[in-house]
């Protein structure tokens, strides 16, 4: 079983924690249809984005002024459509695992999304330290958002392991210089390896996180069988 020592957890939240992927899908796609384009394009675009930087890509002829009323009309959509977000296999065991200084929720949503989520999900009384889209400047793939967790640590990124299920949140933690432990929840294999991933694993509920005194490293082990295999060159 791989072992991986780190002092510090920054945590994406939908995907990782949160299973809101079909929150998530149904408001794209009524937002798609309010401007006639493909639901699955539009979906697969803003998956581990900020909204604002998805809608900007979309409608990029369109003013700020524009871009900023889409960006609250999704806002209020998303937090009016959690009826069936819960929390992913393993989420609530690793949080309470995890000392609670020594690990962050970095999500791409908005903070208020974000607790009405957590809280849907059962977790949010586990939560201790949140950076959110409404916390930074740029969203991921940008580094800026895992650097304000290692940084709500007071832990260097180096020191960190990211654990994402998306393309753009797994650069954006390599960028911030932390290694990736990447889980299918959500993504290929391959999607996530092109992006940097270090590891793979199913799952939250593969993760086994222990530390034995309050200054020691955390130990993340999952299984060796969940690891990719990369194809051998010809």
């Amino acid at each position: 079983m791989p072992s991986i020592l780190c002092r510090g957890l920054l945590i994406d939240m939908d995907g990782v924690l949160v299973d809101s992927t079909a929150a998530i899908a149904r408001v794209w796609a009524c937002w798609a249809a309010r401007h006639n384009m493909d639901a699955v394009a539009v979906t697969a675009l803003a998956h581990g984005r900020t909204s604002r930087a998805s809608i900007k890509d979309l409608l990029p002829h369109e003013t700020a002024e524009v871009q900023d009323e889409e960006d609250r009309w999704m806002l209020r959509a998303e937090i009016e459509d959690v009826a069936d977000v819960v929390a992913l296999p393993g989420a609530r065991e690793l949080l309470a695992t995890v000392p609670s200084g020594r690990r962050v929720i970095v999500t791409s949503a908005a903070r208020d999304l974000a607790e009405i989520r957590l809280r849907a999900a059962g977790v949010w009384d586990l939560v201790n330290h949140l950076v959110s889209s409404s916390d930074v400047r740029n969203g991921k793939p940008n580094p800026e958002p895992y650097l304000k967790g290692a940084a709500a640590l007071r832990i260097p990124p180096a020191d960190c392991v990211v654990i994402e299920d998306a393309a753009s949140g797994t650069r954006a933690g390599k960028s911030a210089g932390a290694r990736v432990l990447a889980i299918r929840t959500t993504s290929t294999d391959a999607e996530l390896l092109a992006a940097g991933a270090d590891w793979i694993a199913n799952d939250c509920a593969s993760l086994r996180c222990s530390v034995e005194a309050s200054g020691d490293p955390l130990i993340i082990e999952f299984p060796a069988d969940e690891i990719p295999r990369l194809p051998k060159m010809s």
